[in-house]
């Protein structure tokens, strides 16, 4: 990436950056790294990484309380995040009003991965890395992974590596740069700066850092809980290097679609106090709906040797059941299609974000009447009678979540299936989809990691 102009000197995007990244995807055997020497060194460092996870009453929480006047799990500091509760109002759906527990945490998150060129091929510096909630200890992750309190020292502990690249980028030097939300339905308005940096040769990778081409990243991406959330939402967000082709809507009828998603439906939501939350009872032990169904709020003990501390307690949410995330894909004269919906979620900034053809946990709503359990009964039939390019079991980010687990698939399907478009749906592209992603909040975090995994099958 040249790095020569200054100000006052009209520039032109990068017009090698796209074959730049196709050729880091085609190269699946490595250049800087054999799969061989990766996974050997992942299993070292899964083996190092001491995390041990221990569940604990909410009163053994260190610089955690419920707060007086609302019952608000708040963190001494006024940093980090809490747990709120949350009163939602909208105008569609099998259940129109409801409340619930919600994590507030208002700062801005920075998830990035540098990148760089080794014997003139991309590579992703990734990390492995381990987080309290996540179902099998070490994940691959992006370079860097932290709330604003980590990296600016909040929690006193040692600096995390690699932040100047992204905090003080030069702007030539960036890649891709957009905000972006988390879960909906478990954040209320969180964002997260997503960015990819390229770096020179002078920075090199840390005992638990790995030089990985895109496309090593990409087969990593089929094992179950191999490539953590984080690392799943910038790979979503990198420009495209996506054939373009003839499309059933354009880029202003998707846009003007979308918009008008946004217009239409009302969704109120209000913070409340979490002390005496309607349909939700609280323990010593955890804050869980009367039902026993959905999430329940837990307190964890955390004892670690790769982190900034050594050793913390904080709250986690914990989700039942294992979800379902399916995206359908479908060629129109050739061209593979997208199907996303326009979903609703209480944390959004907007009302909708595009999300996945399917997306939802079976057992939350088999007492529910809507097309959501037919939906789930369809994809489990197109498993048979589709092409399944991608299945796998991936977790959702194991620093707020406590075994947070989905089934994501992606089935192309074929001539049988129709070309109509359902109410909320659309058929869309992929450089359509790429398009989106590089502005903020139009495709939720779950459409994201199916993006990422989908180029993986594509390409």
């Amino acid at each position: 990436m040249p790095l020569t102009t200054g100000p006052g000197v009209l520039r032109h995007e990068d017009p090698h950056l796209g074959e730049r990244l196709a050729r880091s995807a085609r190269a699946t055997g490595g250049v800087a790294t054999s799969p061989e020497q990766f996974e050997k060194w992942f299993a070292e460092r899964g083996a190092a990484q001491v995390h041990d996870v221990t569940r604990i009453p909410f009163s053994r929480l260190r610089n955690w309380s419920f707060a007086e006047d609302t019952g608000n799990l708040v963190h001494d500091s006024g940093r980090f995040f809490s747990v709120a509760g949350l009163r939602v109002e909208v105008d569609e759906g099998p259940v129109r009003q409801w409340s619930q527990p919600i994590i507030l945490q208002r700062e801005i998150g920075l998830l990035g991965i540098a990148v760089r060129e080794i014997d003139g091929v991309l590579h992703l510096l990734m990390q492995a890395k381990a987080e309290p909630g996540n179902p099998h200890g070490v994940q691959l992750s992006p370079t860097v992974q932290a709330t604003k309190s980590n990296y600016t020292g909040v929690h006193r502990g040692r600096t995390v590596p690699y932040v100047e690249h992204f905090a003080r980028a030069e702007p030539r030097r960036v890649v891709a740069d957009v905000l972006q939300s988390e879960h909906g339905a478990w954040f209320y308005r969180k964002r997260n700066r997503n960015m990819v940096v390229e770096v020179g040769p002078e920075v090199e990778a840390g005992d638990d850092f790995c030089w990985l081409t895109l496309g090593q990243v990409q087969q990593q991406l089929r094992i179950d809980h191999r490539v953590n959330m984080d690392a799943r939402t910038v790979l979503s967000c990198l420009p495209g290097f996506d054939t373009d082709g003839p499309a059933l809507h354009t880029r202003t009828e998707i846009v003007s679609w979308i918009t008008a998603n946004q217009a239409v439906h009302d969704v109120d939501t209000t913070v409340v106090g979490l002390r005496d939350l309607p349909g939700w009872r609280q323990t010593d032990m955890s804050i869980s709906h009367e039902r026993g169904v959905f999430f329940d709020v837990i307190a964890v003990d955390v004892v670690a040797n790769s982190r900034e501390v050594s050793g913390w307690t904080q709250p986690l949410i914990e989700p039942h059941g294992v979800g379902v995330v399916a995206m359908l894909v479908k060629r129109f004269d050739g061209v593979p299609h997208v199907l996303l919906r326009a979903r609703i979620e209480p944390g959004y900034l907007d009302a909708i974000e595009l999300a996945p053809t399917v997306q939802g946990t079976p057992e939350n709503h088999a007492h529910l009447p809507g097309p959501l359990r037919e939906q789930l009964r369809d994809i489990e039939r197109h498993r048979h009678t589709g092409r399944v390019l991608f299945d796998a079991e991936l977790s959702e980010e194991g620093g707020r979540f406590h075994h947070s687990r989905s089934r994501y698939t992606i089935i192309e399907v074929g001539d049988d299936h129709p070309d109509e478009e359902p109410p909320g749906f659309r058929w869309m592209t992929l450089p359509q989809i790429t398009w989106l992603l590089q502005h903020r909040h139009y495709l939720n975090v779950q459409a994201r990691s199916l993006i990422a995994c989908l180029r993986a099958c594509l390409d």
